[in-house]
Formats: structure tokens, sequence, C-alpha cells
């Protein structure tokens, strides 16, 4: 199992966490997501690590709960390059491991946010909004290869990362969109 995370402590700990609980070789790594320029170098140190890669869970996420009058273009980029951008490339990065594994898979996590849309944070919603659509076009491409491409679009759930949407929000407002 490799876990990339923008905190490489964070990810040593938790691959450290997964290979004593499961007994499977592991490797946490540093990278930041809002470029590119890191990916060849991560999937070069994960196959380092690894015997083999045959899956990928694209679950790297920013949300900034700022509405359109207040948004910035660097805020709207900040978003998208981690929720979006980065998915095809590592992909691409990962695509001829993928296809050597018979079995893999591909899983990018959407959100509600793509078919319900949320007027207060536009960016998250194009980005959720685009990984359905990244999703469809990569499905149909690797399923060529045997690679399976799924997205999943969770709900509203109270994680560090939505905290701060949380805190301007009455629990009514939250759990409106549950229910």
């Amino acid at each position: 199992v490799a876990i990339w995370d923008l905190r490489a402590a964070d990810a040593g700990r938790a691959a450290s966490d997964i290979a004593a609980r499961f007994d499977v070789p592991t490797v946490g790594l540093g990278i930041d997501l809002c470029g590119t320029d890191g990916i060849a170098a991560a999937v070069a140190a994960t196959r380092a690590a690894l015997t083999s890669i045959g899956g990928l869970v694209h679950a790297a996420g920013v949300s900034m709960a700022i509405p359109l009058e207040d948004l910035a273009v660097a805020q709207w980029d900040a978003v998208l390059n981690v929720n979006l951008r980065a998915l095809p490339f590592v992909v691409k990065a990962i695509r001829a491991d993928l296809a050597a594994n018979a079995g893999s898979a591909v899983v990018g996590i959407a959100s509600i946010n793509a078919t319900l849309g949320n007027w207060m944070n536009p960016a998250y919603t194009a980005s959720k909004g685009g990984m359905l659509s990244l999703v469809r076009s990569l499905a149909d491409d690797l399923g060529r290869d045997g690679v399976r491409v799924n997205s999943v679009s969770p709900g509203q759930i109270r994680t560090p990362m939505m905290q701060p949407v949380l805190d301007t929000l009455s629990d009514q407002a939250f759990t409106k969109r549950i229910l």
C-alpha cells in the first residue's frame, strides 16, 4: 500500500500502521498534488517499495468554502488542481502497472456536491462534477486494458476539511442536505 499525502510524516505513520496491522509492504510519501511535478518521483518510489501497483484511490481533496462573490482565481486553481487535475496524470503515470495486473481498479472520490451543487463552494462543486466526467472518460479508455474505473460520491461528512464550513452553518443547514 502506498500512501501519498501533502504531509510526509502523516503518510509515513499511516503506512507504518497499515504494515504493522496487515503485514503488507507499504510506503508513505509526501507529495503536493497542486502541481504535477512530483508525480513521476512518487510513482518511482512507489514502484521501488511495492511489488506491483494494481489500484488507485484518488482521495486527495481541498475544499475552500468561498462563494462566487469572494472567489479568486488562485483559490479556484488550488481546488481544481488537487481535486481534479492530478488524477489523469497519476493514472497516466501508472497505466502500464494497472494494465499488467488483472483486476486493477481506479476509484475517484467525487461528492454529493457534484450533482446537487453548493452555492457556498463553487470551486469544489465544479471539481467534483468534473471528477464524474473524468472518471467516465478514463473508464472508456482504460477499460480496453481491463482496468475498472469508478467514482463514489459521499454525502456531507464531518471531517477536518469540512470543519471551516460547519463552523459557519447551523446544524440544521448541514443535515438538511443529508436527510
